[in-house]
């Protein structure tokens, strides 16, 4: 990083503490930064050399807010956030439900002279991207604000894509895309990995990548942080939709879906009962191209994700333990994706490197297949990276580097060669082992929850953790288990 680059960087962080000081978090931050980011770099685009015309107001583009100060400048932004909102294309995605939340109109004035200050086109996609994802970064790790849900932790993002190798001029989609890890560590992976010519690059740009978020100002992130990463244009269409992906089949199929769906076992939709009061209930997908008919929000991604995909096409989808041993209908879908895809390989991640606590997590790889009247898995390779692994946010967080030794088991390259590091005699405690898909369909409930290492105890005294893990251990299973009575409380008071 330049001295100039680094610069830059600081000075877009030094406004964090001045603002969380009057109450303006990392979210609401990101946003403001957002929508001005957006109308200064379109500004740029308006003039020369790129004289380009684009279709934001003049009454509110960035020179109407950069000429005015103090309450005038309150008034008009809060003005500006409204009608912008109502444009069409991705100018209306970035500022739909905008609202000002820097109320003291000096600090405002500073953070829009901080970005008038810079030329943002003439910098690095790199630069600007590492910007703002380090302040999305920042935004998780704000536990009460929720925001950690939607981040997915990027050295785990990057080792799935390493293992996915997704090749130039095919399409890669993700039904909950959040702030877009997924598809940043796939396009970085492509431009790194490949001598792109100009019609693959365009493809890069404008045709590779496809999502949904639910969540306004969770999709307006995700727009940004793609749009800063230099993919997508600023007057090309939206190519996140705001529709859940749930409710209807996929009218494309893709090549690759990477994607971490959210966490919680169930949808639920508010209504409003006869005495006028909000309620809530279990959401079903009534699907006619699922195999199962589940309230379970997990089980429906991965018949979702399958759908989705081309009769050639590859996903990874990282998912809770409850997918992979939960009976009913987890046990019916399960079979089902074991007889339809090649489901070959599932990667056992440790608590403690997402910002949900508690979380147990596992990532399933399949390939989709033509029909086919035996099952397309022959056998499933698990890597165990939970047992005895001890990771923490702050302390001891996940690295890439920490995946390696899975990458290479999984083989990218040449996954017929794949050989066992578990030995029952000579080493017992491979972490990389193989299963016959007769030795799993026989498995009570058809279970992929997989395990066969010895879990070091406490009474193993060479091998007590460090007491700050212990702690962090109990701290996590304890706000777990709250999150989980908070969840049956809210069922159980409708509110």
């Amino acid at each position: 990083m330049t001295q100039n680059t680094s610069s830059i960087v600081s000075k877009v962080w030094s406004f964090c503490n001045p603002l969380r000081d009057v109450g303006v978090g990392y979210g609401d931050y990101l946003e403001q930064l957002t929508y001005l980011l957006f109308l200064k770099m379109a500004d740029e685009y308006s003039k020369p050399p790129h004289n380009r015309k684009l279709n934001i107001p003049k009454a509110f583009n960035w020179e109407s807010l950069i000429s005015k100060k103090g309450a005038e400048l309150e008034v008009h932004y809060a003005t500006l956030l409204r009608e912008l909102s109502t444009q069409k294309g991705i100018l209306g995605q970035i500022f739909v439900k905008s609202q000002n939340k820097i109320q003291d109109p000096a600090m405002l004035a500073k953070v829009i002279d901080m970005i008038n200050s810079e030329n943002w086109l003439v910098m690095g996609a790199d630069v600007k991207g590492d910007i703002y994802e380090g302040l999305l970064e920042k935004n998780a790790e704000d536990v009460k604000s929720g925001a950690g849900q939607y981040f997915t932790p990027r050295p785990l993002i990057r080792a799935i894509v390493e293992c996915v190798q997704p090749q130039p001029m095919k399409t890669i989609a993700d039904p909950s895309c959040g702030t877009g890890g997924f598809f940043l560590a796939a396009y970085d992976y492509l431009v790194k990995n490949n001598k792109l010519d100009k019609e693959q690059n365009k493809f890069l740009k404008l045709k590779t990548f496809y999502g949904n978020e639910i969540v306004a100002g969770t999709r307006r992130l995700a727009l940004m942080n793609l749009f800063l990463h230099n993919i997508g244009d600023i007057d090309s269409d939206n190519f996140i939709s705001p529709a859940d992906a749930l409710i209807a089949a996929s009218p494309t199929t893709y090549d690759y879906v990477l994607a971490n769906p959210p966490f919680g076992k169930k949808s639920s939709q508010t209504f409003t009962n006869d005495e006028g009061e909000q309620e809530k209930e279990d959401l079903t997908y009534n699907r006619q191209d699922f195999w199962e008919t589940t309230s379970n929000k997990q089980l429906n991604f991965v018949q979702h994700i399958r759908s989705m995909l081309k009769t050639s096409g590859l996903a990874a989808v990282v998912v809770p333990d409850n997918v992979l041993f939960e009976g009913g209908a987890g046990e019916k879908i399960r079979k089902k994706l074991l007889a339809v895809t090649d489901l070959h390989t599932i990667l056992r991640l440790p608590t403690g490197i997402f910002y949900a606590n508690g979380v147990k997590a596992n990532v399933i790889f399949f390939d989709n297949k033509p029909a086919h009247k035996d099952p397309w898995t022959k056998e499933i390779w698990v890597y165990d990276y939970r047992t005895n692994i001890h990771h923490t946010l702050k302390k001891n967080p996940l690295k890439f580097e920490d995946l390696k030794d899975f990458i290479a088991c999984y083989n990218p390259s040449s996954r017929g060669k794949r050989k066992e590091t578990f030995h029952l005699e000579k080493n017992p405690e491979g972490r990389w082992r193989k299963f016959s898909y007769e030795e799993i369909i026989s498995r009570d409930k058809t279970s992929l929850d997989i395990t066969w290492l010895k879990d070091k105890s406490l009474a193993d005294l060479d091998n007590i953790p460090d007491p700050d893990e212990i702690a962090d251990d109990i701290i996590e299973n304890l706000e777990a288990g709250l999150a989980s009575f908070r969840e049956i409380m809210v069922r159980v008071s409708g509110k």
